[in-house]
């Protein structure tokens, strides 16, 4: 699905999780900072868990909307009628849904009973983001009709995605490092939204054309937007870490082990 529709739903696949981990992050952050005990820790190790399946469970949902709309390519590769492929675009979106949703069940075992190797999860999530059939490369090879908007568009999101992979390939060598865990999260989310801006200058939801592909001034225009996501990228998670530190030091988190650590701080 190159439609606006297509672009909507990978930016909200991005978004959801980046905005998760926006709070999730801090919490994990507090509840280490605070030396909480034990119960604290399996509820976050819950969470994990639950972040895992939702992964796994979103990206089947991806991976079947892509194949099954009706102008897809419902699982046909190959046609023999025409000795030709059949909607490639489809396929890989529907690859990197497949490894993300690799990434999901990987997510799952390692927080487990089963304890898969540590940051085993953040090799297979390095995978999803720029192995050769995952998201990075695709992007390098994608089928860009001879429109140099849409390659442009496609360059810059490349940006966020192999700066998302390496936040992920240091973490598997500097676990829970909080600076990696927030930059990561802020790559997740300016891929989102900028999914979201690539279906709204190819494929306005309103109808009719895209943005003129040979104006100079869009490439300009949208390069400077680019970053403008960034910024608001960083501002989101930030002020999301921000209400997550007010929301357990200020108001009590509701998180077990937590909120009794901070009962026993104002009694000390």
């Amino acid at each position: 699905m190159s439609s606006f529709k297509g672009n909507a739903l990978r930016g909200t696949f991005f978004l959801i999780f980046g905005l998760g981990w926006s709070v999730k992050y801090p919490l994990k952050y507090l509840s280490r900072k605070l030396n909480a005990d034990n119960q604290a820790s399996r509820w976050i190790e819950k969470l994990d868990i639950l972040e895992g399946a939702a992964k796994a469970f979103l990206a089947v949902a991806g991976m079947l909307a892509e194949q099954f709309v009706p102008d897809g390519p419902h699982m046909g590769l190959y046609s023999g009628g025409t000795y030709s492929w059949e909607k490639l675009t489809n396929w890989q979106y529907t690859t990197m849904y497949l490894f993300y949703g690799l990434s999901g069940i990987v997510d799952v075992l390692s927080y487990s009973p089963l304890k898969l190797s540590l940051g085993l999860d953040r090799l297979i999530l390095i995978a999803a983001a720029c192995f050769g059939v995952g998201v990075g490369f695709l992007f390098c090879f994608h089928d860009y009709n001879n429109t140099a908007l849409d390659q442009h568009l496609h360059s810059l999101l490349l940006i966020a995605i192999f700066g998302g992979a390496l936040c992920a390939l240091m973490e598997v060598f500097l676990r829970d490092h909080t600076i990696l865990e927030f930059f990561r999260t802020s790559f997740f989310i300016l891929q989102g939204s900028w999914f979201w801006q690539i279906g709204f200058v190819l494929s306005p939801p309103w109808g009719g054309p895209g943005w003129d592909q040979t104006d100079r001034g869009n490439f300009n225009f949208l390069t400077m937007c680019f970053f403008w996501h960034y910024a608001a990228a960083l501002l989101v998670t930030a002020a999301n870490s921000v209400f997550s530190y007010w929301y357990v030091v200020g108001q009590g988190s509701g998180m077990p082990g937590l909120d009794n650590h901070l009962c026993l701080l104002d009694s000390n």
